[in-house]
């Protein structure tokens, strides 16, 4: 078996004791590209977060590369939803991403010469070195996206969780970001990402988890990305799959 680069056990997350993941059992190889696909409220995002500690569960644990999240988190690289940032905030695109290298310098150390030239290299590599000294505030949505995967690409981690990487931008941005990730996983990287569009999820991704509050399958993209396990998970849209050729 595979070692495993994310190991969820019996989780559960409530909010107003509500739940919202219910005795999620998820397991994700080292070195795959997973897709986490699911209707609004699901528990999609609050799964990434849970992974991250940043919210906490009712029950179970949650692995990353064996142990937890506070050992590994220099290894680990999280893209938020876009619209859960505050883009008003008067700083730079370099040095958004220059936050990047926060992480390995440490509290009492400032980033230099070395850390602004990796974050400069990062954005060259999404396309937006030429934007360095732009205030983020003026920024298109699929400039703040790529910003953000700068941001993520400089920390040179294990794993990289990304919260719908691909809202509000266009397919040139998406189909660059896609490459990116892909770059990143033949390098051995893993990757998970919160996906909504199910057209794309066979050409972008290799493995899946299906979740409606509960798993309802996880695995390889080939051997479980089928009608039936798309009505289980969409419930009432289960025409879904029948009004898309997948």
């Amino acid at each position: 078996m595979n070692e495993l680069a994310l190991e969820i056990n019996d989780l559960t997350v409530a909010y107003r004791e509500k739940p919202v993941l219910w005795d999620i059992d998820l397991n994700v190889p080292k070195g795959v590209m997973m897709a986490i696909v699911g209707p609004n409220g699901a528990g999609k995002s609050t799964l990434i977060k849970s992974a991250l500690g940043l919210v906490k569960p009712v029950a179970g644990d949650v692995k990353i590369f064996g142990t937890d999240y506070i050992t590994q988190r220099k290894k680990v690289a999280y893209v938020p939803q876009r619209t859960s940032v505050d883009w008003d905030f008067p700083t730079t695109v370099l040095d958004v991403v220059m936050m990047g290298t926060y992480g390995k310098l440490g509290w009492f150390r400032r980033p230099g010469i070395k850390e602004k030239s990796a974050a400069l290299d990062a954005l060259q590599r999404v396309g937006m070195d030429s934007f360095a000294a732009r205030q983020i505030s003026e920024l298109s949505g699929g400039q703040q996206q790529r910003t953000f995967l700068a941001r993520a690409l400089v920390q040179d981690a294990e794993i990289y969780f990304l919260d719908e990487p691909f809202a509000g931008v266009d397919t040139k941005t998406e189909k660059h970001i896609v490459n990116i990730l892909k770059e990143l996983k033949s390098s051995g990287k893993t990757i998970i990402a919160v996906h909504h569009e199910l057209m794309t999820v066979k050409e972008y991704f290799d493995y899946i988890a299906l979740i409606n509050v509960k798993l309802v399958n996880s695995g390889k993209v080939s051997e479980i990305f089928n009608a039936e396990n798309i009505k289980l998970t969409y419930g009432g849209h289960s025409n879904i799959w029948e009004t898309n050729k997948f």
